[in-house]
């Protein structure tokens, strides 16, 4: 039986569904790493296993991606970045990378 999709209606739904669902890690990118609290993890060690994408109805300020992430060692996560005029070139390289395998994993 193949999990069915859904696409949350907020940011704050998404992100309190995907914890419901283990994603308890609220990572923020500082360079190559993802950090929450004191724990930092090597951002390349993960996947990213779902996003939802949010475009706000008249400010484009109010765009913002929710990234579920997940390492092969069972870390599991979210990052909430903005996109579009919100987002910073560091940003994009590292996700650039997480994004390509996520869409390697959904081809097969």
């Amino acid at each position: 039986m193949q999990e069915q999709k859904f696409h949350y209606a907020t940011v704050t739904e998404a992100i309190a569904k995907l914890k419901e669902q283990g994603y308890t890690h609220e990572f923020s990118l500082e360079g190559d790493y993802f950090k929450d609290g004191e724990e930092t993890f090597k951002a390349s060690d993960f996947e990213i296993a779902d996003l939802y994408r949010y475009e706000g109805p008249s400010d484009p300020a109010d765009e913002a991606i929710v990234y579920a992430l997940v390492s092969p060692a069972g870390e599991k996560g979210t990052l909430v970045t903005g996109y579009g005029v919100s987002t910073d070139e560091a940003t994009i390289e590292t996700l650039k990378n997480l994004h390509y395998k996520y869409q390697q994993g959904r081809q097969d």
